[in-house]
């Protein structure tokens, strides 16, 4: 199967491609993902992308969509794939039918695991790591029984700048400016599927199958 997965930070969602991936048997592909092999393996469209990244600019879409091509044209993603963290943008989607297109393929379906932001931000607020050691912990979710101290080496627990619930907050709502309008692309092409993530990990995994055996 061809798949892309959506969902916004804190979903659960690279957990559920894991998953999904090792069960249908096709590659995991996340833009991190191509982004780094690009640019280890230094083709022309990786040390392109290197020079944005390297000065802290975005990549553009003409690049980032030239890698993702060359991802997808390899061997392992000729029985499916797994798209993850790509598309984000409706142009970029655009992109993707076109690459598609030249590659004689299509995606089968696009799975949007939802989750309401008030318990994201539980998730993304809740993480603690170890200053020692860097074990991680979440207030409510996985606690160390040693407080705020870590209970492996008794280092102290902090929250990272990036998990603060201001951070946090302006992550999702670049999340919901961008890809709202990806969802209605996708409903628009019957490719959408809806799985509710605020449940336990299993539940989600059988959610999702039971939608992709259903459409």
């Amino acid at each position: 199967m061809r798949i892309i997965l959506m969902g916004p930070p804190g979903a659960g969602k690279g957990t559920q491609a894991d998953l999904l991936t090792d069960k249908l048997g096709i590659p995991h592909i996340s833009t991190g993902d191509m982004f780094r092999k690009a640019v280890k393996e230094g083709t022309p469209l990786g040390l392109e992308a290197r020079r944005y990244m390297d000065s802290g600019q975005l990549v553009p879409d003409t690049v980032t969509v030239g890698i993702v091509k060359e991802r997808l044209a390899e061997p392992d993603c000729k029985s499916g794939f797994l798209l993850d963290g790509f598309p984000r943008t409706v142009p970029q989607a655009d992109a993707l039918d076109s690459t598609l297109i030249d590659l004689g393929v299509s995606v089968d379906k696009v799975i949007n695991v939802f989750v309401a932001r008030d318990a994201l931000l539980v998730r993304l607020t809740g993480r603690r790591v170890c200053k020692a050691c860097g074990a991680t912990y979440h207030v409510k979710f996985n606690p160390s029984a040693a407080g705020d101290k870590c209970q492996t080496c008794g280092g102290k627990l902090y929250q990272r700048s990036d998990d603060t619930e201001e951070t946090v907050a302006n992550r999702l709502d670049v999340y919901e400016k961008q890809t709202s309008p990806l969802i209605e692309y996708y409903k628009k092409q019957n490719l959408l599927l809806e799985v509710n993530g605020d449940k336990p990990v299993e539940e989600v995994t059988q959610a999702i199958f039971a939608a992709l055996g259903s459409n």
